[in-house]
């Protein structure tokens, strides 16, 4: 240990230009110091410096271990900045911004969840579709769905977004269920009007791509709109599978078609690029993270 110390005191040294300026950074005296120095030439059996009474100038030998000296320095630093920020109180606020659906869906009990691991952190979400500018406005923390990269942020995969096609026992007591997308054309399909082309609904299965016009008396572009219709019984739903779980698994929503595969979408936690996020910020994207990925395998579970 004392070797490193003395390493870090000739890091310092050379750093602060004198014996007079580096002493009084360490907190100790001249001599002290010059001694420090002295038994770090010896250990290693080599002078590093010329010593004059205005400058320091370094031998071949010093020249050789300045930069692993600093080096050390600055791990030892960074250490350090470890070891702090663990004992740190997460605190402070975290600005959020996720799409309107996804936050109206679970983002209630999610954020009570983590205000109860982490009561300092104020969490301030944001809903909304439009695009936010998470620099311009001072959000920490986006959930977006894939969209031409931006270089100004870091974008973590969260999710996978796909629609699952369902429809509520009711609705099925007094319709026959779909087996193939052609027998949809047959049904009353609740459709989302955000999408363009939305009477025609795809589905893949072996490579092969089917194309099915649909139609039906309610039309919104509001998922959440479309959902309480599915369970009342009115028709047949295209909804995220982030929304329907918890209807899947209790029966109050029946899967169908699930042979068929429908569009894939990728989700990503994104934020902009820094060194290192404040600590609050971390525990949030952590949190997150985790959540979707159990999210993920109980859907996993339901197939």
């Amino acid at each position: 240990m004392s070797d490193l110390e003395d390493l870090a005191a000739f890091a310092l040294l050379m750093e602060a230009g004198s014996f007079t300026a580096a002493a009084e950074r360490l907190g100790c005296s001249k001599g002290q110091l010059s001694k420090r120095i002295s038994a770090l030439e010896r250990g290693l059996g080599s002078q590093l410096l010329h010593r004059t009474t205005r400058r320091l100038h370094l031998t071949a030998a010093g020249a050789a271990l300045l930069p692993e000296a600093q080096a050390l320095q600055a791990q030892a630093q960074r250490a350090r900045q470890v070891v702090r920020g663990l004992q740190e109180e997460v605190s402070g606020t975290v600005r959020l911004t996720v799409p309107v659906s996804l936050g109206e869906t679970f983002f209630d009990g999610l954020l009570l969840d983590f205000a109860s691991r982490h009561p300092q952190v104020r969490v301030e979400l944001d809903l909304a579709n439009a695009y936010r500018d998470l620099l311009a406005e001072g959000f920490d923390l986006a959930i977006r769905s894939s969209q031409q990269p931006d270089e100004r942020l870091v974008a973590r995969p969260l999710f996978a977004l796909q629609e699952i096609t369902c429809a509520a026992p009711a609705y099925l007591a007094r319709q026959p269920v779909p087996r193939t997308p052609a027998e949809l054309a047959g049904h009353n399909c609740l459709l989302n009007t955000h999408y363009s082309g939305f009477e025609e609904w795809l589905y893949h299965r072996q490579h092969q791509l089917e194309r099915v016009r649909v139609s039906g008396q309610l039309a919104s572009n509001h998922y959440s709109l479309l959902k309480k219709a599915a369970l009342s019984g009115a028709g047949v739903a295209r909804l995220p599978s982030y929304m329907v779980q918890e209807e899947l698994a209790d029966g109050r929503l029946v899967w169908l078609l699930r042979d068929y595969q429908t569009r894939s979408t990728p989700v990503f936690l994104v934020h902009p690029w820094q060194g290192g996020l404040p600590r609050r910020t971390r525990a949030l994207a952590d949190y997150l993270l985790g959540w979707f990925e159990r999210s993920r395998q109980a859907l996993d579970g339901l197939r």
